[in-house]
């Protein structure tokens, strides 16, 4: 009777106690439970900083997923900026091609013909209108390898072409910049003390540098400091730019001549050459410098741009190529050559500067590197 009573009292405890006291889960029901909690709060944060240093070479390029055999090796540069619509038509005109014909209807420029239809943009490369500019748009060229930007003059007077024009973008010009060209002189007033008080020429003239060497502005040799990057480099006070305008390209101003004439350029090939403290260049280096690192993928986009396919010498006939004929895929030791018969790997055709013939080249001061010099041996 006794132990019926004490048994009925603890079921009634345990009863009480379930209604009563919450029940606790096992510790490693909490422990699992606040580690998945945790975990689904961290999964998805990332380092950014340290992330976007270590996959800096991976975002350089676009890839594509390989659906295809063109594309698994297909590589473009990244340009988020670069404007997708169509050019002003007014500043192109089109392209009329020749297949590297001549007017004989000889070949000769090879391995040319076929390709896109495509219009010429028309650049200034003078810069002749002074006055600050408005980079509108960043623009692809089929015609070159570097992009273009478009400018707005805010010149309230200008008119027609004068009003838009396309310039070589350098590297890092954004729309929505600002440039100006200071070819025709700087403006009276613009840096006081610059034109008049000679005590305070050099503080004048630092003034004037930081005012006026930003990416893009055109300026003349004799303004520009040593060291400073430059592009687009005219060899004539009053020509276009003719220098340093390829994508990813640069020269640099070396040095001021000490009451002469010139100023020293280092050109992207490595030569030194004069040019007159006169002549015009543009600040900065040429945009898309990764389009030397793209690669297209197939035979098929070569053909889009005109190129066309390239044949080796051995495999033509000895009619056609000095390599051609014989039995096998052989030159028979013979010196590489071209089609017409001159040398190829090393040999060399011309002698310009002061190697050269005389007065060959007066300008320049050091050729570009060659051979163990080229390679930094």
């Amino acid at each position: 009777m006794l132990a019926s009573i004490r048994g009925s009292s603890s079921s009634l405890l345990r009863t009480f106690s379930t209604f009563l006291i919450p029940s606790k889960p096992p510790l490693s029901a909490c422990s699992s439970h606040s580690r998945s909690y945790a975990t689904e709060i961290w999964k998805h944060t990332k380092n950014v900083e340290v992330e976007a240093a270590l996959a800096r070479t991976q975002d350089l390029f676009k890839k594509y997923k390989p659906v295809s055999p063109g594309i698994r090796h297909l590589r473009r540069p990244l340009v988020p900026h670069l404007y997708e619509g169509r050019p002003i038509r007014a500043l192109t005109v089109a392209r009329r091609k020749n297949g590297g014909r001549n007017s004989h209807g000889h070949i000769t420029v090879r391995h040319r013909g076929g390709g896109h239809r495509q219009r010429i943009r028309t650049l200034d490369y003078m810069r002749d209108a002074p006055g600050v500019h408005n980079v509108v748009r960043i623009e692809y060229d089929p015609g070159r390898s570097a992009h273009i930007a478009l400018l707005f003059n805010k010149d309230p007077t200008a008119e027609a072409t004068k009003k838009w024009s396309y310039i070589i973008a350098t590297e890092g010009m954004r729309a929505g910049d600002e440039v100006q060209s200071f070819r025709q002189g700087i403006p009276d007033g613009f840096i006081p003390g610059f034109e008049t008080d000679n005590s305070a020429q050099s503080l004048a003239m630092g003034i004037l540098r930081s005012m006026t060497l930003k990416p893009g502005n055109v300026l003349p040799l004799r303004l520009i400091p040593p060291g400073t990057v430059i592009n687009n480099v005219a060899l004539s006070p009053k020509g276009p730019g003719i220098l340093v305008r390829s994508a990813g390209s640069f020269g640099q101003v070396i040095a001021h001549e000490e009451g002469g004439r010139y100023v020293q350029v280092r050109l992207q090939s490595g030569e030194v050459r004069k040019v007159l403290k006169d002549c015009c260049a543009t600040i900065g280096k040429v945009s898309n410098s990764m389009w030397k690192s793209r690669q297209l993928g197939k035979a098929g986009r070569a053909r889009w741009l005109g190129i066309r396919p390239s044949v080796r010498g051995v495999a033509m006939s000895a009619y056609d190529h000095p390599h051609g004929g014989g039995r096998g895929k052989s030159k028979s030791n013979k010196h590489p050559v071209s089609i017409w018969g001159w040398g190829t790997k090393g040999t060399r055709t011309r002698k310009p500067g002061p190697k050269g013939p005389k007065n060959s080249n007066k300008m320049v001061i050091r050729e570009r590197p060659r051979g163990v010099e080229k390679r930094g041996k």
